[in-house]
């Protein structure tokens, strides 16, 4: 195999083709990013075929010429570019029929101007080798002429990378700071017919939009930079024209087509491997989120059965009606994480388990009060919305829908909505003489609830105190006043 390649390259022809394949990877690659990001495949593709007419008035006007094929291939480009922009704004045509219509009619004016000067005595221009390219027939001035666009092509990206950007991605401000997007637009088509003529010899084109989409398509999956983008889809690019080539050289097949299939090859390496978009990676973090909502649901299911003071493993598991195979690991992990204590087969909430719990709780009965009060929803209807949107949605949104909603303190059913739970919340103990404030409907755990119960005050109250007594609080409730040791004022938790 390796002799067969060396073999080959001692050739002039072969090398030829190698250095302008791998031009003309870089430069549609680059390219590429552009057509990508504007949702312009379909008009890389028109251009393509467009250009073939070019060919044959270059053909017709200076011969079997290089600059002749190129300055005709240029001008039919920019007219398939400004007839197409023309029927999508003048004429009631969707887009893409717009396009099918211009690039359609253009290919056959080609195809026919082809067939009709084959048919003159001595000429011969073979319609496949502009359709599939002839890459070992490229000679010198093909690689100068693609080496010209590809270095003009670069130069030009760089220079004007801001206004490429910009109108890219913000059209509208674009125009708000004086830089016409519609020229922009007609000079980026200018590129793009460079780069198709660039490689009518190399892919040929029919294959060149492969080129101007594919590498560009595997950068995008790799990077949501546009200038680490533009880096990936030239290196994609060149390894796909490059690699492509060698393949081609070992398996006897056509240059052009085992190009676009290598370069597919790599798309759909980044299309599952990908560490942001690839289908693995998004396995992986569907299969993580399922973890985090089991796990999220054991802390919630565990906070209800301390409130009760029946926190067991065995309860917990009846709660969740989750197999224990299931259940031990997330639970193993939720231990690890400082969140729950177990010892055998009684189970204990830290602090942070119980915040946790509790704003998961406060997130769920305020999604269930916002689907009633904003969407009109019915109260059997708002359990399973509720349940997926307090697993996902940050905690900063949920203080802005309590704020909307005005704070409620019950939710449609009739339950509490406890207040924002953080592990410092403030307690009785320390809040100023004179002030009047709320009881927490939730508080650290059942053993306060039941000193509160006892004491005769409901959590959610207000209570105003009083004064310090001999090491005890006195509070004014229901008329009356209550005298709280100074040991459980510190436990009690009080609404911010």
């Amino acid at each position: 195999m390796w002799e067969l390649i060396i073999e080959t390259f001692q050739y002039e022809y072969a090398q030829r083709a190698l250095i302008t394949s791998a031009m003309v990877g870089v430069m549609c690659g680059i390219l590429g990013c552009f057509i990508v990001l504007r949702n312009m495949s379909l008009i890389g593709d028109a251009l393509s075929h467009a250009i073939l007419p070019g060919v044959v008035v270059g053909f017709m006007v200076a011969g079997y010429s290089v600059l002749g094929f190129f300055t005709g291939s240029v001008i039919a480009g920019l007219i398939a570019a400004v007839l197409m922009t023309w029927i999508q704004r003048n004429v009631r045509t969707q887009e893409d029929a717009a396009i099918g219509i211009v690039f359609t009619s253009m290919f056959a004016l080609g195809v026919m101007g082809i067939s009709w000067v084959t048919r003159q005595e001595g000429v011969h221009l073979d319609l496949k080798d502009f359709l599939f390219g002839n890459i070992l027939g490229i000679a010198d001035q093909d690689v100068i002429l693609t080496l010209m666009v590809m270095i003009f092509t670069i130069v030009c990206v760089i220079a004007y990378y801001r206004y490429f950007f910009i109108t890219t991605f913000e059209s509208v401000v674009a125009e708000t700071l004086g830089i016409s997007v519609s020229t922009m637009h007609y000079f980026l088509m200018l590129l793009l017919s460079f780069a198709v003529v660039a490689s009518l010899q190399s892919v040929g084109v029919i294959l060149v939009v492969a080129m101007l989409v594919t590498p560009a398509s595997t950068a995008y999956l790799l990077t949501h930079k546009l200038k680490l983008m533009l880096v990936i889809a030239g290196a994609v690019g060149l390894l796909s024209t490059t690699i492509g080539l060698l393949l081609a050289i070992i398996f006897e097949t056509t240059p052009g087509p085992a190009m676009t299939v290598t370069s597919t090859f790599f798309y759909l390496m980044a299309v599952f491997f990908s560490p942001q978009r690839g289908l693995l990676s998004r396995s992986v973090k569907r299969r993580q989120k399922r973890i985090n909502i089991l796990r999220e649901d054991i802390l919630k299911q565990a906070l209800r059965l301390h409130e009760k003071g029946e926190l067991t493993l065995k309860n917990l598991q009846a709660r969740l009606r989750e197999e224990h195979g299931i259940i031990k690991p997330q639970l193993n992990r939720l231990v690890q994480k400082g969140l729950i204590k177990q010892n055998r087969n009684q189970l204990v909430l830290t602090d942070e388990g119980i915040r946790i719990g509790y704003n998961l709780i406060r997130a769920h009965r305020l999604w269930e009060t916002y689907l009633v009060q904003e969407f009109g929803l019915s109260e059997d209807q708002i359990h399973e919305d509720a349940e997926k949107y307090e697993h996902i949605l940050p905690e900063a949104l949920v203080d802005e829908v309590a704020l909307h909603l005005g704070n409620p303190r019950l939710d449609p059913h009739g339950s509490p909505i406890p207040g924002k739970y953080n592990t410092d919340r403030a307690n009785l103990g320390s809040a100023r003489l004179g002030q009047q404030v709320h009881i927490s409907t939730h508080q650290l755990n059942h053993l306060v609830r039941s000193e509160l119960w006892e004491l005769g005050i409901q959590p959610g109250v207000e209570v105003e105190l009083r004064e310090w007594d001999d090491d005890a609080l006195v509070i004014r409730f229901a008329e009356r006043l209550v005298s709280i040791p100074k040991p459980l004022t510190e436990k009690i938790l009080i609404e911010d």
